[in-house]
């Protein structure tokens, strides 16, 4: 057993020092040519590599800007213009009336009927009632009725005065100045007036209106339902009288 031990040790000894003596494999020399020859070859390879992914970044690149240019022709091909706005005029009454209301100025023509003449007539919503310039008034009776004479300077300027007589309709009291408490009692007559195409029976009292711009004025009770004022206007119907065709009143 002993003898068998000895042999064995004596044998693995033999196997070691073999291993320890024999040769590595030599690795060859490069020589300077062959060096450069494997550098060049190393930078081929990664110029290739960079190149390559350059071409992937460009394709991707091209791609972006195909698609960004096709979004700007869709954007383009929008119809962006604004749609027509369609106004509307509101239907227009005529100038000289409101529905069967007619427009006055501040200053009209006026024809009294009765007179046979026309004036220029200051319109004043101020007044209630409606004046005429009259001189000379004097109260008779006629027939138990009550009548006045009175002149009119119905051509203006220096003409002559020109008398009339009229049926008293009543008479009216004007309150006069705070500081003598003196009552105007005028009498009042009808007459028929024509403004342009209109024309309207009203109520007249007599004054003397001789320190008055105009000798005939027209107050609210004549406007009332027939007619509104534009202060900003005159003469809006004219200083002719036209053949009638309605009625105001």
């Amino acid at each position: 057993m002993i003898k068998t031990n000895i042999t064995l040790a004596a044998s693995l000894l033999v196997l070691s020092g073999c291993a320890m003596t024999a040769k590595q494999p030599e690795i060859p020399a490069l020589t300077e040519t062959q060096l450069a020859t494997n550098l060049q070859q190393q930078q081929a390879a990664l110029v290739a590599a960079i190149n390559s992914a350059c071409q992937g970044q460009q394709q991707r690149m091209d791609v972006l800007h195909q698609d960004l240019s096709d979004l700007k022709n869709q954007v383009g091909s929008i119809n962006t213009e604004v749609p027509p706005v369609i106004v509307t005029e509101p239907a227009t009454c005529p100038e000289d009336s409101i529905g069967e209301k007619i427009i006055l100025g501040q200053v009209e023509f006026v024809f009294v009927d009765e007179l046979q003449a026309g004036f220029d007539t200051r319109i004043d919503t101020g007044a209630e009632s409606s004046s005429l310039d009259a001189r000379n008034i004097i109260l008779f009776e006629r027939d138990g009725q009550q009548w006045v004479r009175f002149d009119v300077n119905v051509e203006g300027g220096d003409a002559p005065l020109k008398t009339f007589e009229s049926k008293v309709e009543r008479f009216v009291r004007i309150k006069g100045d705070e500081a003598t408490s003196n009552d105007d009692r005028r009498p009042v007559i009808t007459a028929h007036l024509q403004i342009g195409a209109y024309k309207a029976q009203t109520s007249l009292n007599l004054n003397n209106r001789s320190g008055l711009e105009y000798q005939l004025l027209l107050g609210r009770k004549f406007m009332k339902d027939i007619a509104v004022v534009d202060v900003s206007q005159a003469f809006l119907h004219g200083k002719s009288i036209p053949s009638p065709t309605k009625n105001a009143k």
